[in-house]
């Protein structure tokens, strides 16, 4: 059963009403279940270790990178996918056990290579020719053998946003499969690097397990080449991706989790390598909601608008991605009211691109009403901003009948945060 239901006519979080912990914590606030992460979690280190002991999970900070958050998912040993600097930080910050932290992304600065060898992390993720030879020199001047993987572009076609596509070879990510087995030889003959992994990611929010399973089959049939050629790998990442179901009855089913990681692994296990994997938004996001307040109604046209005090700045994946999250009142509305036409969730920011559903069929909504913005606990605040002087809205968990505030809302002072003014 979701985390999100309703009791006695309010939705529910757990056990606690939403719409307590909207007097409590004000709106915009993102609500997340302990329970439900947790769930996910189990679900993915039972999964993998069954399929291989060896097997790691590295939860991808950035589905969302809420510190405790974290933690709860490093105390349920799943290690972490940083993209940055600032990720490993909150990584390492959280608890995650640097052997269980891989380094990806295409554009690591030096000063972020030097803080992943210091930190003394399982693996450095290599995208070019160029990163490899700046990671190779940054080693050596260090005097530290630096594990290394290399992440293939395998150019398979998976069906998502082209946005969030990443496995073809119009994409800025990984390299071809000749320039990778190049760059592992290579890394074989320097003294001060290891390479340990051959690493794909295809893209995110993909619902079908086909493309996977041909990726891990790719992926395997390389590793092999490479054996062939005298090179071990220690593991080969799959990567993540796999998509949630944005639907209006707000679940997602488990299942589809364990159905991934059988297709994933078979070719895998079958090749006896270890294998590595980096689930974000199969975490997170059905564990969390975005919940908003209607601040005024208004009738232009024959559009129907509901004004929100949350928007793009706080959830923008309907702005960018054309997303769709469904939408529930906080209060449960009886069967038997029928819905009159459609509406349009907007935000109060200054873009038409500003809204958060469109031509949605909502029961009638007042101002002061409460809104819940479903499955949104993945790139939700991750990608949330400051747009038009907007604060960040507050973080809140739900522990059964418990709930705490993990990320405060931020003040209008914060929003100085790091600005001087010249002298005059």
């Amino acid at each position: 059963m979701s985390p999100f239901h309703y009791q006695n006519g309010r939705l529910h979080c757990e056990a606690i009403p939403l719409n307590d912990i909207a007097e409590a914590a004000g709106t915009p606030v993102y609500i997340y279940s302990q329970s439900e992460l947790l769930r996910r979690a189990k679900t993915y280190m039972e999964g993998a270790t069954a399929v291989s002991p060896q097997a790691l999970v590295c939860y991808a900070l950035k589905a969302n990178s809420n510190p405790h958050i974290i933690r709860l998912l490093a105390q349920a040993g799943l290690g972490a996918d940083v993209t940055s600097g600032g990720e490993l930080f909150l990584a390492l910050e959280a608890g995650v056990a640097p052997e269980k932290i891989i380094f990806s992304g295409v554009g690591k600065r030096r000063d972020e290579i030097e803080m992943a060898l210091r930190a003394n992390i399982r693996a450095l993720h290599v995208e070019s020719e160029m990163e490899l030879a700046v990671i190779g020199e940054v080693a050596t001047e260090m005097q530290q053998v630096t594990a290394i993987g290399v992440r293939i572009n395998p150019n398979i076609r998976a069906e998502t946003h082209p946005y969030i596509s990443t496995g073809q070879h119009e994409h800025k990510f990984g390299v071809p499969l000749e320039k990778a087995v190049a760059m592992l030889h290579h890394a074989a003959n320097h003294r001060w690097l290891q390479p340990v992994g051959l690493a794909a990611h295809i893209g995110s929010q993909i619902e079908d397990v086909e493309p996977f399973m041909e990726s891990a089959e790719f992926l395997a049939q390389t590793a092999r080449q490479l054996a062939a050629e005298d090179l071990e790998l220690a593991y080969v990442d799959v990567g993540g991706g796999l998509g949630i179901r944005y639907t209006d009855d707000g679940q997602d089913s488990l299942e589809r989790i364990q159905l991934w990681l059988t297709a994933v692994s078979q070719p895998i296990i079958a090749a006896n390598l270890n294998i590595v994997m980096e689930p974000g938004r199969s975490v997170v996001g059905p564990a969390g909601v975005l919940l908003t307040q209607v601040i005024y109604t208004k009738q232009q046209g024959d559009r129907h608008f509901v004004i929100t005090d949350a928007g793009m700045s706080d959830l923008i994946r309907p702005t960018l991605y054309k997303a769709y999250h469904a939408i529930w009142p906080v209060v449960e509305v009886p069967r038997t009211l029928q819905v009159q036409g459609t509406v349009d969730v907007v935000g109060p920011i200054c873009e038409s691109g500003d809204f958060l559903a469109k031509e949605r069929p909502l029961p009638p909504t007042e101002p002061g009403d409460y809104l819940a913005v479903m499955q949104a606990g993945a790139y939700g605040f991750a990608m949330s901003s400051n747009y038009n002087g907007r604060l960040r809205p507050a973080e809140v968990l739900v522990n059964d009948h418990q709930f705490h505030t993990i990320r405060q809302r931020q003040s209008y002072q914060q929003l100085l945060d790091g600005c001087t003014y010249p002298p005059s």
